[in-house]
């Protein structure tokens, strides 16, 4: 617990136009890994549009490492196929929640993340003050797959008795 700066949570929004990897479509699901860490949503069957809306939440002891994400397609009968994969950073977010806001109008941009080719993003990501709280929302898009990319929205929770930020 002395190390834990606290709690991310990542809402795994969807997946839009993922890969096709069976006869006409893919039962698709995402597993997000943080040093050891490993957690997954649940299997949408048939649907290369799937809507998880899961929240899966990592512990943090080291804002550094970066998030992988990987989206699977899960076959009953032999290894689930690999449709991609992407990573983010949580630094940006991590650098404005040391500002300790507050009192901001709902909705106000914090500040903006540029998709290059340094990170996964597919358009502008923003970290936003929504309902008392900083969270960031981003669209990244698949690497080593023909097409796809995963909506997800990730916020910050604090421990009581961790390090904090």
């Amino acid at each position: 617990m002395e190390n834990l700066l606290g709690l991310l949570r990542i809402r795994v929004k969807k997946g839009v136009n993922l890969a096709v990897r069976d006869v006409r479509s893919s039962d698709t699901y995402v597993v997000v890994q943080m040093a050891k860490q490993k957690l997954k949503t649940r299997v949408v069957k048939k649907d290369v549009n799937p809507e998880w809306n899961e929240d899966l939440t990592l512990s943090v002891a080291d804002p550094n490492l970066p998030v992988m994400l990987t989206v699977y397609d899960h076959d009953s009968f032999s290894k689930d196929d690999k449709m991609g994969d992407a990573e983010f950073d949580i630094k940006p977010l991590i650098e404005v929640l040391k500002m300790n806001l507050s009192g901001l109008p709902d909705g106000t941009i914090i500040t903006r993340i540029q998709p290059s080719r340094s990170n996964c993003l597919s358009e502008e990501s923003n970290v936003v003050w929504k309902d008392g709280q900083v969270v960031q929302n981003m669209c990244l898009r698949l690497r080593n797959v023909e097409c796809g990319e995963v909506e997800l929205q990730l916020q910050w929770i604090n421990i009581p008795g961790s390090k904090g930020l």
